[in-house]
């Protein structure tokens, strides 16, 4: 065994191409939630609440949908406007079925350097309380 260290791509990419294509088959409606607020997204503003976009992908609502492995990309029409949406994968919080809420969520990415373990006082030592009983 090799002492060299194997970096392995996103896993993200690869679920959600599974969840979805688990709900279409379902007969269900795959949405995805994004986080808005990430660099490099590009969805309609004003649909956007508290920072997240809920986004219906089936394919009877877009038009060229791909989900890569960097990018998720699609053209959909807002109040009959249409606008071309481009997601980097890592701003992909969730896909889920609308209908039953089904589906898989993921953990908001970090940056390079993952966040400080928090720190944890010790419990008290407490002495053993044992009682005789006769």
């Amino acid at each position: 065994m090799s002492s060299d260290t194997f970096e392995m791509t996103s896993s993200r990419p690869y679920l959600l191409r599974a969840v979805y294509e688990w709900i279409a088959d379902n007969d269900l409606t795959p949405q995805i939630v994004v986080d808005a607020q990430q660099d490099r997204v590009q969805v309609p503003s004003a649909y956007v609440r508290e920072g997240k976009i809920v986004l219906n992908v089936s394919p009877t609502a877009v038009r060229g949908l791909e989900l890569g492995n960097e990018w998720v990309e699609f053209s959909a029409r807002f109040d009959g406007t249409a606008f071309d949406v481009v997601v980097p994968v890592d701003a992909v919080l969730a896909i889920m079925a609308r209908e039953n809420g089904t589906g898989m969520s993921f953990p908001e990415p970090r940056g390079d350097t993952p966040p400080p373990e928090p720190q944890r006082t010790p419990e008290p030592q407490r002495r053993p309380h044992l009682k005789v009983v006769k």
